[in-house]
């Protein structure tokens, strides 16, 4: 392939924009079908140590082509077999002569191709979960950083009574924690489908050992154990359940949600200039408008995320579709959904994590928009003050009231600052609480337990589920995107 022609076909922008070199090259041709072969050698120690007539030689021929993949040649036959595993079964075999008698010996196509997608699946959960811990980690420090830190909570995207940063922040950190348990079991879950057969009834292996179920139980459990397995799926058809893509699937698109979720949140408060994801130097916002600090590393994350939460159902409808023992119809749809979501995935989280290592915090900007809404918010506290004066509650309620519906038509109508306070000063029925004013409107004594509550919920299910990734998160280094 010349150099031009890279750029005249498709290629997915996971691969050449957004996704860790680690992860694709996981789901990479080179890793897939060198670990089909390695497979293969599994296969064959595991017959040879139960008695069938294969010498070491064989095996030691196989280990030495185990990751020269020959593409073409495997590509060339396929066009004539229009069969992948033949096609490197084939190949294989002309690289291993002495071998070929004994290559895929006694297994179905799914023997190499559903095990090897569970062990990828495998090897792409543990790097996925260390990532998710890590982004869970950055925002713990920041929880902490801001937990007392006063700002406007939000219902209907209308301001409401104030929280804290930190305590904003401990929502998010509550989703990850829930996608690193759902995760984590499908990791914990996940089994091997090992060697079962055509259509999952083992017939093939059985007539291998002359009808000794006991060896070909044997077998299973010892190529299960090559695998780094320590069980199987008890039954299968001809695949492993398709249910259990759709129990990843679901966990990677539950991720996308809460991925979506946060960086929405982030989006808005850019929005408000309350809250900024890290923004370099050399950093162009807009191609017209210079001054602007646009959120793109937030907008990818969302971006990236919709198209993860709409991969479920594809998995979904595969497993719907799976009709009896095994239908091909689930093939091509596999190749794309499961590849696609855990890049997806992967970039999302590599995005994410470079947000939340480098969010900035504008607390006098937070205190302005405070200042905005906080007279109408303390009306009740002044009311209390004022009963605790000896004043009667109807009367002071109706004082607040008219005083509160003047300030606002200023707000709306003439487009001025909030002046209740500055109403209430100038009234002389509130001067039994004047000089308490100041505290009483003090922000803090609006956040009720957010800062209590932060701690709380770092110390009781936060630390304990980043303790199994103590070693990750003591080498954490600061993530730069390539774009």
């Amino acid at each position: 392939m010349n150099s031009l022609s890279i750029h005249q076909g498709y290629v997915s922008p996971l691969s050449t924009r957004y996704a860790s070199k680690d992860m694709q090259y996981l789901f990479s041709d080179q890793h897939k079908f060198s670990t089909w072969r390695q497979l293969w050698i599994w296969l064959a120690q595991a017959e040879r140590s139960l008695g069938l007539d294969i010498s070491e030689e064989q095996i030691v021929e196989m280990k030495a082509h185990m990751e020269d993949v020959n593409f073409k040649a495997a590509a060339d036959e396929e066009r004539l077999t229009r069969h992948d595993v033949m096609a490197h079964v084939h190949v294989f075999a002309k690289q291993c002569p002495k071998a070929a008698p004994i290559i895929h010996l006694g297994a179905t196509s799914c023997y190499v191709g559903d095990n090897t997608d569970l062990l990828i699946l495998r090897a792409a959960l543990d790097m996925l979960l260390p990532r998710v811990a890590t982004v869970i980690y950055c925002l713990k420090e920041f929880a902490m950083k801001y937990k007392d830190q006063p700002t406007l909570g939000y219902t209907h995207l209308q301001p409401a009574q104030l929280t804290t940063v930190g305590k904003r922040a401990c929502l998010w950190i509550q989703d990850l924690l829930m996608d690193e348990r759902a995760l984590r079991r499908c990791r914990d879950d996940l089994r091997f489908r090992g060697v079962k057969g055509t259509t999952g009834t083992q017939a093939s292996f059985l007539q291998l050992f002359n009808g000794d179920g006991t060896k070909v139980k044997q077998l299973d459990m010892l190529v299960t154990k090559l695998a780094g397995f320590t069980k199987t799926y008890p039954v299968t058809g001809q695949t492993y359940s398709r249910k259990v893509d759709v129990e990843i699937m679901a966990a990677l698109a539950s991720l996308g949600t809460s991925i979506h979720k946060m960086c929405s949140d982030i989006r808005i408060l850019a929005s408000n200039k309350e809250l900024e994801e890290p923004f370099e130097t050399t950093q162009i916002g807009s191609s017209a408008m210079p001054y602007k600090r646009n959120p793109m590393r937030s907008e990818r994350c969302c971006s990236l995320a919709r198209h993860l939460v709409s991969l479920y159902m594809n998995a979904a409808n595969t497993h719907c579709t799976q009709w009896l023992e095994r239908t091909l119809d689930d093939s091509a749809n596999r190749r794309l959904t499961l590849s696609e979501g855990f890049l997806a995935a992967d970039a999302a989280l590599l995005t994410l994590l470079n947000v939340s290592q480098g969010l900035v915090v504008y607390p006098k900007v937070i205190e302005r928009h405070i200042g905005a809404e906080l007279p109408f918010m303390s009306a009740e506290n002044i009311i209390m003050a004022m009963v605790k004066k000896g004043e009667d509650r109807q009367e002071c309620h109706e004082k607040i009231r008219v005083l509160s519906q003047e300030a606002a038509a200023q707000v709306k109508q003439h487009g001025k600052d909030n002046d209740l306070v500055q109403r209430v000063r100038n009234d002389s029925y509130f001067k039994p609480i004047l000089n308490e004013l100041d505290k009483i409107l003090d922000a803090r004594t609006f956040t009720g337990r957010a800062s209590s509550q932060v701690e709380e919920f770092i110390n009781e299910e936060v630390d304990c589920i980043l303790e199994r990734y103590r070693e990750t998160i003591n080498n954490i280094q600061s993530v730069q995107l390539n774009i």
